[in-house]
């Protein structure tokens, strides 16, 4: 999962290299794994391919992704750490364009911590996990294990929800990978360097037997990320090599092993410049018995980004990745895949907040106290911690970033501040700044404040700096961030605000954006409302959008 916290797993940081010259294997037309469900020949014979896709497929910030197919239809989960709620599940027809469609975990009940409540969950919380389908009693499953403590199963009929938790299971299964074998028993693949399989109760709330399976060679290092497929009757276990390289491990002899390794790709070019190796995916088959492996790149400070490529197979039943110029392409033919009933919905546009619920583009930084704010064709957010340190501010909520630029605006009531309240939208991860408004001695003003700063650990080394401010008149104000989150030296990104709606004015100077990746979550737009000295007081959110040039 590309952790690296001082725990008792401690992958190691490869640096990234020239790309290999992987030869491309002959395609060998492979039964489905089992987490698939079969084509009919009407949909095989409805069977169309646009011309191509651009990498990455999505440039927002889903990381660890698993991914399968479920008749037509395409899902995907990726890591959310402390952002509630979790585990977001992608939907997808095409395989290049998806949705969010709902998330696996709906609240973070594992702890104070995730409610920031006397500690915090920064960096915790929901790392790589998996998701699969069981088509005997037609069910998601969601799998993945919280604070090295004990692992937890999820379960939905339909991937919007309600998903409810199915059990517990004390043994942690890190960086799981879930097998629905054809048999229908249930088999979790698990470890970092020491790999282990798991065999679950037929009910999927117990263990039945764990083994271990293989042990890294030293000459690799760290192996992880586990993906567990059956193909062809042979079983497979995916694991990458944090950061730069992906491996699969092969048994003829059962789930258990033994099994034998090969390398699938190392120092592979990505398809992002300045950017990382694509690792750390899933391979999923489609309708028409073609493959594909969808892995994330390193592209910080916007996250880990999602690259798909075409995958043949060597007669001897072995995966290769194809390749463009000996590199992982920024574009492929398009999937040959049946028409898609519908469009999917953008990643990007506008939310007025319509209805009185969230759309599942949005998570919280950390658990909300939903006693503090509602959805009501409008965002209410009453302030809801009393704090000078917006890192320790409840039901701060955040939105992905669009890639490689976009902006975000939101428009914003603000009569109902109180004195010493703060609320706007920030650019945060660990090193954030934010354009908003200060309320104090009953005169707000629109601030643009920089320097909020986390250490290592994840502890606050500063709350924030004014450097620009403004005056605020009437009670409507229109807020706005740039970000610019191509890898490369600049990072930056602008603030700026509009009294009408039409005519903005920057505010401040330029904000770099830190690109450590020990963070692992890239920059996300926050919108937020805390209190300095009293709650009580309340901003009104009436429209969001984010856009690209």
């Amino acid at each position: 999962m590309d952790m690296s916290c001082p725990h008792q797993y401690m992958p190691r940081r490869q640096a990234l290299a020239a790309a290999t010259g992987l030869v491309t294997g002959t395609f060998l037309p492979l039964a489905g794994a089992s987490r698939t469900a079969a084509s009919t020949p009407a949909e095989e014979s409805a069977l169309t391919a646009a011309a191509e896709y651009t990498n990455p497929v999505i440039w927002q910030d889903f990381a660890d992704i698993d991914v399968i197919r479920v008749g037509d239809t395409y899902y995907a989960s990726a890591s959310t750490m402390h952002y509630s709620p979790g585990a977001p599940v992608l939907r997808s027809y095409d395989l290049v364009n998806w949705e969010i469609a709902g998330h696996s975990v709906p609240v973070l009940d594992f702890g104070a911590k995730y409610d920031l409540n006397g500690a915090r969950g920064y960096v915790r919380g929901i790392w790589a996990s998996s998701l699969a389908y069981r088509p005997s009693n037609r069910t998601f499953y969601w799998l993945g294990q919280i604070d090295f403590a004990r692992t937890y199963v999820y379960t939905a009929t339909a991937v919007e929800g309600p998903w409810s938790r199915l059990t517990t299971i004390s043994t942690p299964y890190y960086d799981a990978g879930l097998l629905v074998d054809s048999d229908d028993t249930l088999y979790v693949a698990y470890g970092n360097t020491t790999i282990s399989v798991a065999q679950l109760s037929p009910d999927g709330r117990n263990q039945v037997r764990t083994q271990q399976v293989f042990t890294t060679p030293p000459s690799v290092g760290t192996l992880e990320g586990a993906r567990f497929y059956k193909i062809n009757g042979q079983y497979y276990i995916f694991l990458t090599r944090p950061a730069n390289g992906q491996y699969i491990l092969k048994s003829s002899s059962g789930p258990f092993g033994p099994y034998t390794m090969r390398q699938v790709l190392l120092d592979l070019r990505g398809p992002i410049p300045g950017g990382g190796v694509p690792h750390q995916g899933g391979l999923v088959r489609t309708q028409s018995g073609a493959w594909y492996y969808m892995a994330f790149v390193d592209a910080y400070p916007g996250g880990r980004m999602p690259a798909l490529a075409p995958v043949t197979w060597t007669s001897d039943g072995w995966p290769v990745v194809q390749l463009v110029n000996g590199a992982w392409g920024t574009s492929y033919p398009s999937p040959a895949v049946p028409t898609p009933p519908r469009q999917v919905t953008p990643l990007i546009g506008v939310d007025t907040f319509d209805g009185t619920t969230l759309k599942p583009r949005w998570e919280w930084n950390h658990n909300p106290d939903n006693t503090k704010w509602s959805v009501d064709n409008g965002l209410t957010l009453r302030t809801a911690t009393v704090t000078n340190d917006l890192y320790w501010a409840r039901n701060t909520l955040t939105h992905r970033i669009q890639g490689p630029t976009s902006t975000a605006t939101v428009q914003l009531d603000h009569s109902a501040m109180r004195d010493g309240d703060r609320a706007g939208l920030a650019l945060l991860r660990d090193s954030s700044a934010w354009i908003g408004l200060k309320r104090v001695g009953g005169t707000t003003r629109v601030v643009m404040v920089n320097g909020l700063t986390m250490d290592g650990n994840w502890n606050t080394t500063g709350t924030g700096t004014e450097v620009a401010s403004a005056p605020a008149p009437g009670g409507r104000i229109w807020l706005r961030a740039n970000a610019d989150i191509r890898p490369g030296a600049a990072r930056p990104g602008t603030f700026s605000y509009s009294t009408d709606g039409t005519t903005f004015t920057r505010l401040g100077p330029a904000f770099s954006m830190g690109n450590d990746w020990r963070f692992f979550m890239g920059y996300r737009f926050a919108l937020f409302n805390h209190a300095t000295q009293a709650l009580g007081g309340a901003v009104r959110v009436t429209r969001f959008e984010l856009s690209t040039p």
